[in-house]
């Protein structure tokens, strides 16, 4: 179960990389320099994208192509924590994939650093209220076994593209796979670090949240 598990973590975040970046890319070509058409094409696309990979790879592995979400399902029991350092493993494993897989596709080259700086105190605090709201409607809806979760979360990360100054990484392994991408969606390695420390916190305050919000304590 864990390997089965484990492939499908991979396999589910390098297509939701592909996806990512492959979609800022066509973004960016056919936007013919309109970056708020571009960025809208990349949360359409990414959000539609979540979804479907949520749908397919839940049964399996629960579908979190996310290590602050693996962590905090762990952290609240809702989570097989004997897969968890090989989900972690295949999760950013699946993401650099994906990335790569993207530059294939659209004929660059595959090995790239990202250029773009993201940095400021409202990009981080925008990472840490993305990743917060990310984890907390993840472990509220998988506590409550809603079936109405993936749509959540895919219509969640669609407006987080839009209302946070960051435009919701929410992720350490995309934060790291979109460092080796030198187009629309990449950030700068330099940049990298303190987005992963906002998502950190993020979590952990999604996960205080919740237990917070499930035992009715004030």
């Amino acid at each position: 179960m864990t390997l089965r598990s484990t492939v499908a973590e991979a396999l589910g975040t390098a297509l939701l990389l592909a996806s990512v970046v492959g979609s800022g890319i066509m973004g960016e070509r056919l936007a013919s320099g309109n970056v708020a058409i571009a960025l809208l094409a990349n949360a359409i696309a990414t959000g539609t994208a979540l979804y479907a990979l949520i749908v397919t790879f839940g049964p399996i592995s629960g579908a979190a192509f996310n290590p602050v979400v693996s962590l905090a399902l762990a952290a609240r029991g809702l989570a097989d924590r004997r897969s968890l350092a090989a989900h972690l493993a295949a999760q950013f494993l699946g993401a650099i994939v994906g990335v790569w897989l993207a530059h294939l596709m659209f004929d660059l080259p595959i090995l790239q650093i990202s250029l773009k700086v993201r940095s400021g105190l409202g990009q981080w605090v925008a990472e840490a209220v993305a990743t917060f709201g990310l984890v907390l409607v993840i472990l509220l809806g998988a506590a409550r076994k809603s079936p109405a979760l993936p749509a959540v979360v895919a219509c969640y990360i669609t407006a987080a593209y839009w209302f946070t100054a960051s435009t919701s990484f929410a992720n350490p392994a995309v934060t790291v796979a979109r460092a080796l991408s030198d187009t629309f969606a990449g950030i700068a390695p330099a940049s990298a670090p303190a987005f992963i420390v906002a998502q950190c916190v993020g979590a952990a305050l999604a996960v205080f949240a919740a237990a917070r919000l499930a035992t009715g304590e004030p």
